[in-house]
Parts: C-alpha cells; sequence; structure tokens
C-alpha cells in the first residue's frame, strides 16, 4: 500500500458542478496531487483509463455497520468479538460497493474506527456515534414491554443507550464525546424497528433535546436526530439540530426550517423497501414489519418535497443485516424524482459538508484524500452506473477493488 497511483486518459468529474475535464490524475501519499494532460509519468502503478470516468468515492451517512441482523434488541446479547467481526465482513461489502466513507448513526464507536484507519480491518472511512441517546421507551430502547431490568453496560453491543433528564443526557452526550464521537445520535420520535414506541410520537422533552445540543456544540461537535414527523423534525430543527434523519412524513414548514438553520436532511428510502420486501427473513420481528407501511409510501414524496425546496440532501441507506447489499438501490429510488447529478452530489459533495469534510472528501480537488471510483458509464446519464459493478475503487491512493 503505497498510496500512489497514476490514472491516464481519464473523464475526471466534479460533482460540485457537473462538469467533466479530461486528462490524467496522479495521486501521492494518499492524496491527490495533480491533475491534467499529461502528467509525467512517475514510478508508481499506472492506469490507462481509455475514457472511463473518474469520480470521488461514495459516501454513505447512515449506516449501522454492527446492524448483523435486523432484531436490533438481540445484539446486546451477542459477544462484542462475534459483533465486530460481523461489521468487518459489513463494511469490506460497502467498500467494494464503491462507498470509502461513511458515517454511522449509531452502534459503531473508536474500536471499528481504529481498526479502519490501522489497516487491520478493511473498510471505509468509518465516522462513528457510539450508542444513539434515547429515552425509556423510545427508539433506542430495545425492550419488549414485558422486560424490566435494562442492562447498560457500554462493552456490549447495542445500538442505544438510555438516558433521562437533563442531567442525565449531558452525562451520555458527554460521554459518547469523551470516546471521540464525531457527532450526537438522539432518537427525536418513534420508529419502526423499537418494540414499544409509536412512529408518531416525539420523543424527548424540549430542554432535553437542548441541553443535548448544547453539549455538542460545546465540543465543535453536531447533533443528528432520529425523526419521521413533520412535528419531530420541526421541533429538532428549531432547537438546533443539524441532521435529520429519515423525515418521511415532513411538511412544508420543515422545509423552511431546513432553509434557515441550513440543516441537512438524510433520506434512507431503501430500509423501507427492503424491509417491507425480506425485513422477516432477516429477523425484524412481525410487530415492527407492520410498521413499516406507515412510513414506505411517504419518504419518495419527502424526497421530491425537500429537493424542489432546495434542502441540502444525503445519501443514507440504513440497511440492517443481509440486506446492506441493497446499498446502491438508493440511487434508483432517489432517481425517481432527483436528477442524477442531484443524486450524485448527495453521495459526494453534499454528504462531505454534512461531515465537516469539504475539501477533504467527496471531492477530486487537489489536497483531498485520494479516494476515487472508476466506470465505465457516465454517470449523469444513467445514475444506474453508480449500482452496478465498478472498474475500480481506489483508497488512500491504492486500488482496493
Amino acid at each position: 500500500m503505497t498510496g500512489s497511483l497514476l490514472l491516464r486518459n481519464a473523464r475526471l468529474l466534479d460533482p460540485a458542478t457537473g462538469e467533466y475535464t479530461e486528462g490524467d490524475l496522479r495521486c501521492a501519499d494518499g492524496r491527490i496531487a495533480e491533475a491534467g494532460p499529461g502528467l509525467a509519468a512517475a514510478d508508481v502503478r499506472t492506469e490507462d483509463l481509455r475514457g472511463a470516468v473518474v469520480l470521488p468515492g461514495l459516501i454513505d451517512a447512515h449506516v449501522h455497520v454492527t446492524a448483523s441482523t435486523a432484531d436490533l434488541g438481540s445484539l446486546p446479547s451477542a459477544s462484542p468479538f462475534y459483533v465486530g467481526a460481523q461489521a468487518a465482513h459489513t463494511m469490506s461489502g460497502m467498500l467494494d460497493r464503491g462507498f470509502t466513507t461513511v458515517r454511522d448513526a449509531s452502534g459503531a464507536d473508536y474500536g471499528l474506527a481504529d481498526a479502519q484507519a490501522e489497516g487491520l480491518i478493511r473498510g471505509p472511512r468509518l465516522l462513528f456515534c457510539g450508542k444513539a441517546l434515547s429515552q425509556t421507551g423510545g427508539h433506542g430502547d430495545s425492550r419488549t414491554r414485558g422486560t424490566h431490568v435494562r442492562d447498560d453496560h457500554q462493552c456490549c453491543a447495542g445500538l442505544g443507550r438510555v438516558a433521562d433528564g437533563v442531567d442525565a443526557v449531558r452525562a451520555a452526550a458527554r460521554d459518547e464525546l469523551r470516546k471521540g464521537a464525531h457527532h450526537i445520535k438522539v432518537m427525536a420520535s418513534g420508529g419502526v424497528a423499537s418494540p414499544t414506541d409509536r412512529i408518531d410520537s416525539t420523543q424527548y422533552s424540549a430542554d432535553e433535546l437542548r441541553a443535548i445540543v448544547e453539549e455538542a456544540e460545546a465540543a465543535n461537535r453536531y447533533v443528528a436526530a432520529h425523526a419521521y414527523t413533520a412535528r419531530a423534525v420541526n421541533r429538532a430543527l428549531e432547537l438546533g439540530i443539524r441532521s435529520i434523519e429519515h423525515g418521511n412524513l415532513l411538511d412544508d414548514r420543515s422545509v423552511e426550517l431546513f432553509l434557515e438553520r441550513d440543516a441537512y436532511l438524510v433520506p434512507t428510502l431503501v430500509t423501507y423497501w427492503a424491509l417491507k420486501e425480506e425485513g422477516r427473513e432477516h429477523g425484524l420481528p412481525e410487530s415492527s414489519w407492520r410498521k413499516v407501511d406507515e412510513v414506505l409510501g411517504a419518504g419518495l414524496a419527502a424526497v421530491e418535497r425537500a429537493s424542489r425546496g432546495g434542502v441540502n440532501l444525503v445519501y443514507g441507506t440504513d440497511l440492517l443485516g443481509g440486506m446492506h447489499r441493497h446499498q446502491n438501490h438508493e440511487f434508483r429510488l432517489r432517481a425517481e424524482v432527483q436528477s442524477p447529478l442531484e443524486v450524485l452530489r448527495s453521495a459526494t459533495s453534499t454528504a462531505a459538508a454534512l461531515l465537516n469534510l469539504t475539501g477533504e472528501i467527496g471531492t477530486l480537488a487537489i489536497g483531498a484524500h485520494a479516494d476515487l471510483l472508476v466506470v465505465n458509464g457516465d454517470p449523469l446519464a444513467d445514475v444506474g452506473v453508480l449500482t452496478g459493478r465498478f472498474r475500480h475503487v481506489v483508497q488512500g491512493g491504492d486500488v482496493v477493488s
């Protein structure tokens, strides 16, 4: 692994402008070093692309790499060693699908991020939040109605931790930040995979959410919130939350708030499609499967409304267990209401802005990480190019797939 590579005769696609330039691209020490016609040959691996398209490596801003099953309530009882091995397998598949950076939306921690950064496991760069914060009986509380004892030991696998009250949520947020969280995740409404809440509920009081936002901002981090209904989405945005996950039931006021607050929406259409089609095969309890219809049909309409209103839209998938293999299908779903360029930006330049990594990832700019995707078709003519087999996946200047 040298981090050095020369790509010749490429069509270089800049997602920010939607424009192509033709020429060569040289990577050195894991970064993009120069671009232009006829770059001098160097003693590095050289690939003649013969007109293939080079674009930035893809970014998925809503994954759960430790969710090896759709039965999320079973994860805390699994061995953390087993969950880690499963996560390594999942991350390797994500890299082969062209995703060179992912943002984990609860479950992963510094251990997996460090293992990937040190080359101990193969996978995309991993930005993590640790455990999502949930109220008792909220979307992150996996207990069924008949379960009274809660095991919140933080070495155990699982996606959420329960904290109630302003002091408790401050301490929980500070604890995740202590462990290196890139963002804080909160459950601000009910969800599909939780056993005892309603999708149309709001969760956490305004004071609790405001305290979590304060702690994140004090550490120069931000808060991402799971929220479905307009009531939950709008409330979260008004309280300073920067990233709304899902947002299937948003309204026109939501669009106004996204623009006013320069916030981001991360829809996850593919997970509802996958959960409906095969969720039960991968462990989704029957009670959760019956909730899917409440958000399935509204998701695409929400994306269309937000896109038409100029909201910052970011690519996310939220897939669980064996359904991770559908990760690239989100491109096709969004293309029903967005142009190919808009969808591509959601997985490159706009995603990088959400992650506070503009100029570092999601771009072919000089000095950026040399995370690249080489494809034989034109993704601006057919976004389906991003759902098939790729010619090369490049990470840190090395061809890895």
